[in-house]
């Protein structure tokens, strides 16, 4: 699933394909932006803030969110594209190629002044060039909610999905109900953002550092096998802020307490 290294990878191969090139076909296949024309603007540049990816074209900023489905393609000119075209939400194309989005969960576009209104609620950047572990450790110590909702929190630090949640807890032994506040906060941070960081590059994440399929995973979608460490039966259960947002957890009921 689309998570923080996920994005960051997608913002770089977009940043590689288009900035500093012109724009030569600009489509946005979302009521709210289908207007919106960006044809004959420069390209300057793509990043990633946490989840969310930023193409700032021109004085504007074309903003999208991946959510679970979301993907972007770089194809060459001419080349098929490997999805159906009613899956595109956002073709932006050059002389040298287009890049495509498909199934975006969020497409908007705001002044690139305005970035702040969109992305400026998130807590530090785990990838970002002005990481900030202290002011994440921060925030999450003052969070009084279980481990695993103040993790998922993005206000709280941005980048951290589901999966790398409940590996991270595993890891740093806590349980997910857990409430961080008494907990070593800076140590839980420092191993996330070294988790992060060691699968940024990676075409496939792992958290063991085995990629081997059925291998990658700690407790992830491992419910009622044995620890890998203990051999403990993983439990399941799910967690969130409210009922209308629980997610999935695991976790080993031995190694996390």
């Amino acid at each position: 699933m689309p998570e923080g290294d996920t994005v960051f990878r997608a913002a770089r191969r977009l940043d590689d394909a288009l900035a500093g090139r012109v724009v030569t076909r600009f489509e946005l296949r979302v009521p709210r932006a289908a207007t919106v024309d960006l044809t004959g603007d420069t390209v300057h540049g793509v990043v990633s803030r946490g989840k969310h990816l930023l193409m700032r074209i021109g004085t504007t900023t074309v903003h999208s969110h991946l959510k679970m489905e979301g993907e972007w393609h770089v194809y060459r000119p001419g080349e098929r594209w490997r999805q159906p075209a009613f899956r595109a939400r956002a073709i932006v194309g050059t002389a040298a190629g287009e890049a495509v989005g498909f199934d975006l969960a969020e497409v908007t576009t705001v002044p690139s002044t305005e970035e702040h209104a969109l992305v400026g609620y998130l807590g530090p950047d785990l990838l970002g060039p002005d990481w900030d572990p202290a002011e994440a450790a921060r925030r999450l110590a003052a969070d009084p909610r279980p481990a695993h909702v103040a993790l998922l929190d993005q206000r709280n630090l941005a980048g951290l999905g589901n999966e790398y949640v409940n590996e991270l807890l595993f890891v740093r032994g806590i349980l997910p109900s857990r409430p961080l506040e008494h907990g070593d906060v800076t140590g839980l941070v420092a191993t996330g953002a070294a988790m992060i960081r060691a699968n940024r590059d990676r075409s496939g994440r792992t958290f063991t550092g085995d990629s081997r399929p059925g291998r990658s995973t700690w407790v992830y979608r491992r419910e009622h096998r044995p620890c890998r460490r203990c051999g403990t039966p993983v439990l399941g259960g799910s967690l969130g802020a409210d009922p209308t947002k629980e997610r999935i957890v695991f976790w080993c009921p031995r190694c996390q307490t």
